[in-house]
């Protein structure tokens, strides 16, 4: 028996995903247990010491919870293969899963500044001491969680999972609040400490929730990625031996750290379409990183319709 040998003619590559995503995996898998595990701890403490701000904290760890199990429902999705009637496979459902995070952040902020407003007015009475033993657990528990996360996850690439680590770093803020409030309740029985810097927190949790919202949106309207510049990439593809015109030039996000981009190449009467193809290809591979090209060779004889987008 002997093999045909594939692959001398157009190369095939694979995508550079999977170290990230069995990292982030296991990332957000701990991450979760350790946020479950805090959450119970919180709701108990809240009922024991009757403080609103642990529970209102335990409530702000189970949107946790269910934002790291949604983004590890959506990194073990997107490893799901491609099919005939998905061909960019499940990838989107990574950044859905980012934009629900960060949309359910903006409401659990706004929630809590709303909350704190009315305790300014109304400043209710906090057993400070067992209050500041459990925000100190929950602290720990946190950092423990976006260290995990840090370490093992891909929280600089992927929208998806810094959406998660936003999430944990927002209850981390949360616990440090908390002891704060408790330890100048505790000195100075100044009741409204709780509300103040309770807003002060959700202000923080906002300002990064926001962003991640604006990436997703983004990323949705299938808007060029902010690492890649549209004018650049026209200019380098134009500056081609043998090319006259680049039209149709789109570039987008399928998910975290997969770029797409298709193009039409007009080329001169005579020249090797398959070598501008081949530069082409490597050019914005070598330059712009990106892997997933479609490029159209087109001669001056060729006519198609004019393109709505």
């Amino acid at each position: 028996m002997h093999h045909h040998e594939h692959g001398h003619c157009g190369h095939h590559h694979g995508h550079h995903h999977g170290l990230g995503r069995e990292g982030s995996q296991k990332g957000l898998a701990a991450a979760l247990v350790i946020t479950v595990g805090i959450m119970v701890l919180e709701f108990v403490g809240g009922l024991v010491t009757n403080s609103l701000a642990l529970l209102s904290d335990s409530g702000h760890m189970l949107s946790d919870a269910a934002s790291l199990l949604l983004s590890l429902l959506a990194v073990w999705f997107a490893a799901r293969p491609a099919s005939p009637k998905r061909t960019y496979g499940f990838y989107r459902f990574e950044i859905l899963a980012a934009l629900v995070n960060g949309v359910t952040l903006v409401g659990i902020a706004a929630w809590i500044i709303w909350e704190a407003v009315g305790r300014l007015v109304n400043p209710a009475a906090v057993a400070s001491g067992p209050m500041m033993v459990i925000a100190v657990i929950g602290l720990l528990a946190n950092l423990g969680s976006a260290w995990v996360l840090m370490r093992k996850g891909d929280v600089k690439e992927n929208v998806n999972v810094r959406s998660a680590y936003l999430h944990v770093l927002g209850d981390a803020l949360g616990s440090v609040g908390a002891m704060a409030a408790g330890l100048v309740i505790w000195l100075f029985d100044w009741y409204a400490a709780d509300p103040l810097i309770s807003i002060a927190v959700s202000v923080l949790i906002l300002k990064g929730a926001l962003a991640v919202v604006k990436q997703t949106v983004h990323i949705l309207m299938e808007g060029t990625p902010a690492a890649v510049d549209h004018g650049e990439v026209k200019a380098a593809l134009s500056g081609i031996e043998g090319v006259i015109d680049v039209h149709d030039l789109h570039i987008w996000t399928i998910t975290s750290g997969l770029d797409s981009l298709s193009c039409h190449l007009l080329i001169e009467e005579g020249c090797d379409g398959q070598a501008v193809l081949q530069r082409a290809i490597d050019l914005i591979e070598t330059r712009f990183h990106i892997r997933h090209a479609t490029i159209q060779i087109e001669m001056p004889h060729i006519r198609h319709g004019e393109m709505e987008v």
